[in-house]
């Protein structure tokens, strides 16, 4: 067997690594040893604070105890408990470590850690999260409950599905239903609230039956009578309706008509082409809705943005589908200003000559970066497309 730390001819390097590493299980182990053979491992642990910030939930095993599991295993040389905040919030414990090497799963890779390591003069380098032998997969999400409810994502016309917006100019959202097979951060518009209620009403998987009804039973869940901010049904016909999905909204919470594709090869070229970028949860306290400018011309151009990227899907067409999820994009923010700041702007910025296309995860701000590219984007997480409605 190979030795897990393997003998370097020079000083041994020190790698770090961080994380909440909640529930231990096999995935975190199979990481924890890849990043050993970089040299000494030091663990650097979420608070429980941090945790509970980043997430909207505290850990399961608290930080002592999370830390003595993790110093107990051979290939870890050191764990600390991070003091600060955030998704930065080991810089302290990275200025005492002075690490050589910047370890991070795919998931946890985000282009700020990147340029944080190049400033520092730190190797960074990104695990494929490989199971070890003939091990399954794991993720602390899968070990809390084998949970097959979809996530979905917003590719064009997110705000429409407000009839605040849509009786200004009519329009459609489109909406992907993908396979869980990413732990998607909460707040970070991948419908991930709604999700939750649709496993407080289903458990663990989608009931059968006629998916617009499930669909319109999991939106009434989430707004009672009474609701002051009703979410848009977007999230629930997301998850819940299969496949690609065009959904018309003309001043109503529910929309008027509703296309459903589940094309193999049209789904295929999405999955091959739909790139994200982790930009980390939308702050608590957000307000999106400050400082809008909701207009008949900003929703009509939202609204043709949207209707020219379901044609140019449809038509497999890369450059028109770059072009109007961009629009789609533009047209948001010239509504909703609160949507992008300074620090998404300059994270466009990098890859504008990597993708045709890019956009924000939902229509609330942060979460993720997706972009429309020709060619794989280095670090970025691809997606699966569900292809049947249940499971």
């Amino acid at each position: 067997m190979e030795d897990l730390v393997p003998t370097l001819p020079t000083a041994t390097k020190k790698v770090m690594v961080t994380g909440c590493f909640d529930l231990l299980h096999s995935g975190h182990v199979a990481f924890l040893r890849e990043a050993a053979k970089w040299g000494d491992l030091y663990v650097c642990i979420g608070s429980d604070e941090n945790v509970f910030h980043l997430k909207g939930r505290y850990p399961v095993n608290p930080q002592t105890e999370r830390q003595f599991m993790l110093q107990a295993l051979a290939c870890v040389h050191a764990v600390y408990v991070n003091s600060g905040m955030g998704m930065l919030d080991f810089l302290a414990e990275m200025d005492q470590i002075q690490p050589d090497v910047f370890f991070v799963n795919e998931d946890g890779h985000t282009p700020a850690k990147e340029e944080l390591c190049r400033g520092r003069n730190i190797a960074y380098e990104v695990s494929r999260r490989l199971p070890e032998g003939s091990l399954p997969i794991r993720s602390t999400t899968t070990l809390r409950v084998a949970c097959t409810i979809p996530f979905r994502i917003d590719l064009a016309g997110g705000w429409l599905d407000q009839p605040w917006v849509s009786a200004l100019h009519p329009g459609p959202v489109l909406t992907l239903s993908l396979e869980p097979t990413h732990d998607f951060n909460d707040r970070s518009g991948m419908a991930t609230s709604t999700r939750k209620k649709a496993m407080e009403l289903w458990h663990t998987a989608l009931p059968d039956g006629n998916p617009e009804q499930l669909a319109k039973i999991l939106f009434s869940f989430e707004n009672p009578p009474g609701t002051q901010e009703v979410s848009g049904s977007q999230d629930a016909l997301g998850i819940v309706l299969p496949g690609l999905n065009k959904l018309h909204y003309n001043d109503g919470y529910w929309p008027e008509q509703i296309e459903t594709e589940q094309d193999e090869s049209i789904l295929q070229w999405l999955e091959n082409h739909l790139y994200l970028v982790t930009l980390g949860p939308r702050a608590r306290g957000y307000q999106v809705l400050a400082d809008t400018h909701i207009t008949a011309q900003g929703a009509q151009k939202l609204a043709e943005a949207a209707d020219g990227c379901w044609l140019a899907i449809l038509k497999r067409d890369l450059g028109a589908f770059g072009h109007h999820f961009r629009q789609s994009f533009e047209a948001q923010i010239a509504m909703f200003p609160n949507m992008a700041d300074d620090e998404i702007f300059q994270m466009i910025e990098q890859y504008k000559t990597q993708a045709l296309g890019w956009k924000l995860s939902g229509a609330g701000g942060g979460g993720y970066l997706v972009l429309v590219s020709e060619h794989p984007i280095e670090r970025a997480i691809q997606v699966k497309a569900r292809r049947r409605a249940g499971y």
